[in-house]
């Protein structure tokens, strides 16, 4: 089950953040980030209502609050690497975030065997690898490396936290529920901080018929987001959050995969290699 949970949860980012990338094409960013999470709290409210799961509240939901507060954080971090670029390598040492929710795993005492530590080690370098590093180019600038670290352990820490957020489902229900009420709040205190410094929230001219029409592709990217957290919580309540960790960390292995199959990117040598590393690490994972 674990195993399971934790490819659905890789797939669905992967969708999630290949979908964000082509929405802030349109839009921008942090907008994005907030319109999508306001639809999702919206579907996660009729959720919460329709099952009762106010009922659960309690203690845990501090984990809620604190994944709702870092993962904003993160976000902006790392979109501002991006915008320092080169991307080639802030998005793939963005993935390293996995090292969180694995070092909390091995921390409570998950001991994998040695074919599943022979997997980590290999998918891990597999995930950094499909997000196509550059190897040569112009220098990283230090403040990029920087908020790509900030963004990469928020990234981890969100992991790490929404899975102790709830013990059982219609109580994960409420913990994303808060969770994302949170990051709403926190983005769009950001994104009217964004505005009285003179970043319009919407395009010029056409900016809302566009936000109207692209809300389809936001409640998508919304959803999708959640429904990952949601599958990674199970997974990790499920089975070693070191396997777990991994595992829901081959997202960017999707979104590769996604721009070649949509946008007909064409794969990088070293991204193929990496996808290839990154699968058979999941197979000595899953075996172990």
């Amino acid at each position: 089950m674990t195993s399971l949970f934790a490819l659905a949860t890789a797939v669905l980012w992967g969708l999630a953040d290949f979908g964000g990338g082509l929405l802030t094409r349109r839009l921008p960013a942090l907008t994005v980030v907030v319109a999508s999470q306001v639809l999702a709290v919206l579907a996660l409210g009729a959720v919460v209502l329709g099952t009762g799961a106010w009922r659960e509240a309690g203690p845990q939901l501090w984990f809620a609050v604190a994944a709702g507060l870092v993962g904003p954080v993160a976000m902006l971090s790392f979109y501002k690497a991006l915008a320092l670029g080169p991307m080639g390598v802030v998005s793939p040492l963005g993935s390293l975030g996995v090292v969180v929710p694995v070092g909390v795993g091995l921390a409570l005492g998950e001991e994998p065997g040695a074919g599943q530590f022979a997997g980590i080690a290999i998918a891990v370098v597999g995930i950094v690898l499909a997000g196509g590093p550059e190897l040569r180019g112009a220098p990283v600038q230090r403040r990029a490396v920087v908020l790509t670290l900030v963004a990469a352990f928020g990234f981890g820490a969100v992991m790490a936290l929404i899975s102790h957020a709830s013990s059982n489902v219609t109580g994960l229900f409420l913990a994303l529920f808060v969770q994302r009420v949170v990051n709403v709040a926190a983005g769009g205190a950001a994104l009217c901080v964004q505005v009285r410094r003179g970043s319009p929230a919407l395009p010029d001219g056409t900016g809302m018929r566009t936000l109207w029409r692209l809300l389809p592709a936001l409640a998508f990217v919304g959803l999708a987001d959640v429904a990952a957290n949601g599958t990674y919580s199970v997974a990790a309540q499920n089975g070693p959050v070191t396997v777990a960790a991994v595992l829901s960390s081959l997202y960017p292995v999707v979104t590769a995969l996604a721009a070649y199959a949509v946008l007909r990117e064409r794969l990088r040598a070293v991204q193929a290699a990496g996808a290839g590393l990154a699968l058979a690490g999941t197979v000595l994972l899953a075996a172990g």
